[in-house]
């Protein structure tokens, strides 16, 4: 695997970790629509796990991947929750747009 990120350059994985977690925060802010503000959120954790495995990848150490390991089950569990209560606005509201989200305060 070291052979594959001195052919690369661990700079492209920067890179590209880079314009992953912008993009995320771009889908976060410009979005209206709960289920894409979700995935920009995924994203940001992805970009963040990708750099994890690249520096530990880097520095020959396996912490950074385990680290990973336990941010995906995390995340997969913050993806259940997230549909769930989505799926209970939706039925309540009729919409899971955030600009309507205000109504459901007391």
């Amino acid at each position: 695997m070291n052979n594959i990120l001195n052919q690369i350059g661990i700079e492209n994985y920067i890179f590209l970790s880079v314009i992953l977690f912008c993009i995320g925060v771009f889908g976060v802010l410009y979005r209206r629509n709960a289920i894409i503000v979700f995935m920009s959120i995924e994203i940001m954790l992805n970009a963040v796990n990708l750099l994890f495995v690249a520096f530990s990848t880097y520095h020959q150490d396996a912490q950074g991947q385990i680290f990973v390991f336990f941010s995906m089950a995390v995340a997969a569990a913050e993806v259940a929750v997230g549909l769930a209560i989505l799926v209970s606005i939706f039925r309540n509201l009729g919409t899971i747009d955030v600009g309507n989200l205000k109504n459901l305060k007391g």
